[in-house]
């Protein structure tokens, strides 16, 4: 986590971007964790803070927004215990709002997207927010075909068995229904029947679970239907997806507030504390009203959600790339308790980062247990942020043995505020940040800016690939989830090869993975399903599950390679633009020479800043890096990447660029239509330019269009263009 507490604008540039990284990084982390495994690590206010933080740098430095950056990620990808289900409509997730202000803000902000007075005459509706999972039932000729998780935005899991043992959830829609219907909403645990599960496992004397979000979603998880069926589910209904007659879309509702009030009449659950109002004053109030009520509700809610009314409105307002611009949630605060530290452990992870855990005394915190905390670098044990600032008074560095105020807000650990000075026992020692790496015992160093002198914040290890712990990281990253996603090579497995000494067995690097069976079947002596924890049928599985993967999806492959600052979005990002692993890593060899056209190339992708851009240079300038990739090469068929498909539009692909003062349309407006038309839009005019879209006053832009040969028009020839 970013501590940093320095006012954004005072940020450097290489500062920024360097942050904006690791808030990537981390937030990835997280999402895998909530989303992926229902094992979160961090507590939602720790999470909203670390979103909050990465969005307002972007805001600040607009240049510097990335690929993979956590405002463009919706959800987590889907497990692939159930079948995925594509969305017809994508499932985007919300904007937080945690202030008083930002509410005004946000209620401010539709009235200047829509270029209209702030008069009170825009209808807003407010609701709680529930703490469960996102859901998608469709409805087929009024009957229920199939239901969804979010998933990641665009891919859900198929759990239509377990939603149809929720008995709040109608099989069939009335008469006069339209043909298609999906009706989405929040899949949840009452409190009090979470109790009672509770109570039933502990008679049973099992162990009891820890949260009615983390138990509702487990449940509907379960491959048993009958499983779900006895953990009484429940269900609100609150928003639209797919909505059509014979093929053509229609509507059920003119507003969001009558949209609900048809679910009602149709037999679903919705929510009785859904009200409508006319300025950000009166959705205030509904928002405190709401607060009070909270401990009396039969279900967890973690804030109030606010809609544009008018569907012609929200339609007008469109998207973000994962947000709604008509829409916010405002989180309720978080909870506080006091604690101990007993122990600070250090975790290594793939990049060398050295990350210091405290071990809590266990303190129940809003019916949760929680035991640990991240400390996040030797900077944050000693009260101080990112830039050298104090985040705390010097006296309160965090030290074993003190008692600390921890926050939370939802169902996870918690992060540690501050300590209790006056708590402290005589005599506790100030923690020593170690100087070597607890797995391999090389130096541990933090690196120094040449440009600013400032000292990292992260403390790494240096001892790369002789490093047990990055080496078995890097090979954890390779197999998981968004990368290969092996089955039956877990955390275990990898451990087990990586340590093996045995030519039939050791797997050192990603490239080993592919020659296990070979090597397998020259062995006489030590074969793998003669050893304790696999067996015959298991070993033919692995050996399955690793063929299975020789063909790779482009974007999993760059993914999967463990380039710092590269994630799952920056990979796809690179897939699309290159289109072949073969373009990808001749391009980033030839980036090496900053005068090329590879690296100019590399740079003007939307969304590739010049810190991504030199982290892959610099990967694939390492020999070592270089001879792994071509051992694993030879061993794969790498996909050529899917070209978008936007049937129709004539400007799917190109990238366009607007100057000047528009007068037809805003530019958030006019942007949001271009890239829904799969156009790419860029902030400066190159040779890579398409098409310069140019209202009154436009200058250097058009200029520089005007030199490079590039299509310009006006606002009008642009409309003509894409069809108005």
């Amino acid at each position: 986590m970013s501590n940093d507490q320095t006012p954004v604008e005072n940020l450097t540039e290489l500062e920024a971007s360097s942050e904006l990284a690791f808030l990537a990084a981390e937030l990835a982390r997280h999402d895998a964790l909530y989303h992926g495994k229902d094992q979160p690590e961090i507590s939602d206010a720790e999470y909203d803070a670390l979103k909050r933080r990465n969005d307002a740098i972007e805001a600040a430095f607009p240049a510097l927004v990335r690929a993979d950056s956590p405002s463009k990620k919706v959800g987590f990808t889907p497990l692939p215990t159930f079948a995925p289900i594509v969305h017809a409509r994508p499932m985007l997730s919300l904007d937080n709002t945690f202030s008083e202000e930002d509410v005004t803000d946000f209620v401010a902000s539709v009235y200047r997207f829509l270029g209209r007075p702030p008069d009170d005459s825009i209808a807003f509706t407010a609701e709680p927010k529930i703490d469960g999972l996102s859901m998608s039932i469709r409805y087929e000729r009024g009957r229920l075909t199939t239901a969804a998780t979010r998933g990641d935005g665009t891919t859900g899991e198929n759990v239509t068995a377990n939603i149809r043992t929720i008995k709040e959830v109608p099989n069939e829609l009335p008469a006069g229904a339209p043909d298609v219907v999906e009706v989405r909403g929040e899949v949840y645990m009452a409190k009090s029947d979470f109790l009672a599960l509770n109570a039933q496992m502990e008679a049973e004397g099992k162990q009891t679970y820890v949260n009615p979000r983390n138990t509702a979603s487990g449940s509907l998880r379960q491959l048993d239907p009958t499983v779900t069926a006895r953990r009484k589910l429940r269900f609100f209904a609150y928003a639209l997806g797919e909505v059509s007659n014979g093929g053509q879309p229609t509507r059920i509702a003119d507003t969001q507030h009558g949209i609900v009030e048809t679910f009602r009449k149709w037999g679903f659950p919705v929510n009785p504390l859904m009200k409508r109002f006319t300025s950000a004053a009166q959705l205030l109030e509904h928002y405190h009203e709401i607060g009070i009520a909270r401990p009396d509700l039969d279900y967890d809610i973690d804030g109030v959600v606010y809609k544009v009314d008018e569907l012609d409105l929200q339609e007008r307002l469109g998207f973000r790339s994962r947000s709604p611009r008509w829409a916010t949630a405002h989180k309720f605060p978080a909870e506080q308790a006091f604690t101990m530290v007993e122990a600070i452990d250090i975790q290594v992870g793939r990049t060398g980062a050295l990350t210091p855990v405290a071990r809590l005394t266990p303190i129940t915190v809003g019916g949760v247990v929680v035991t640990n905390a991240t400390l996040h670098n030797a900077d944050y044990i000693d009260g101080i942020g990112n830039n050298g600032e104090r985040i705390r008074p010097q006296e309160h560095d965090i030290r074993i043995g003190d008692t600390v105020i921890v926050q939370r807000a939802g169902d996870v650990i918690p992060q540690v505020l501050d300590i209790v000075l006056e708590r402290r026992p005589d005599g506790l020692k100030p923690y020593e940040f170690p100087k070597k790496c607890p797995v391999c015992g090389s130096h541990a160093v933090r690196e120094r800016n040449e440009k600013t002198g400032k000292l990292d914040s992260v403390t790494r290890c240096t001892g790369g690939f002789v490093c047990r712990a990055q080496a078995v990281e890097h090979l954890k990253h390779f197999v998981s989830r968004n990368a290969f996603d092996i089955e039956g090579l877990g955390t275990k497995q990898i451990e087990f090869f990586f340590e093996s000494d045995d030519p039939a067995l050791s797997i050192k690097t990603a490239a080993d993975i592919f020659t296990l069976k070979e090597r397998q079947d020259k062995s006489a002596l030590t074969k793998l399903e003669n050893i304790d924890g696999f067996g015959k049928v298991s070993v033919k599985k692995l050996f399955d599950a690793i063929d299975a993967r020789r063909e790779i999806d482009l974007h999993r492959l760059i993914f999967a390679l463990g380039i710092r600052h590269v994630g799952e979005t920056t990979a796809k990002l690179l897939a699309r633009n290159y289109g072949t692993y073969a373009h990808f890593e001749e391009s980033m060899k030839d980036a090496a020479d900053i005068s090329g056209d590879a690296w100019s190339e590399l740079n003007t992708i939307d969304g590739i800043g010049e810190v991504v851009a030199r982290a892959i240079v610099e990967f694939y300038k390492e020999p070592r890096n270089l001879d792994v990739i071509d051992r694993l090469i030879k061993e794969l068929r790498p996909k050529e990447a899917e070209k978008p498909l936007t049937e129709g539009s004539p400007v799917a692909g190109k990238t366009v660029v607007f100057t000047g003062s528009l007068e037809k349309f805003t530019r958030d407006e006019a942007k949001a239509r271009a890239e829904s038309l799969g156009a790419k839009v860029a902030g400066s005019v190159s040779k890579k330019t398409d098409i310069v879209v140019a209202g009154p006053g436009a200058g250097s832009k058009l200029d520089k269009a005007r030199e490079l040969g590039v299509q310009t028009m006006d606002e009008d020839e642009w409309l003509a263009l894409i069809g108005g």
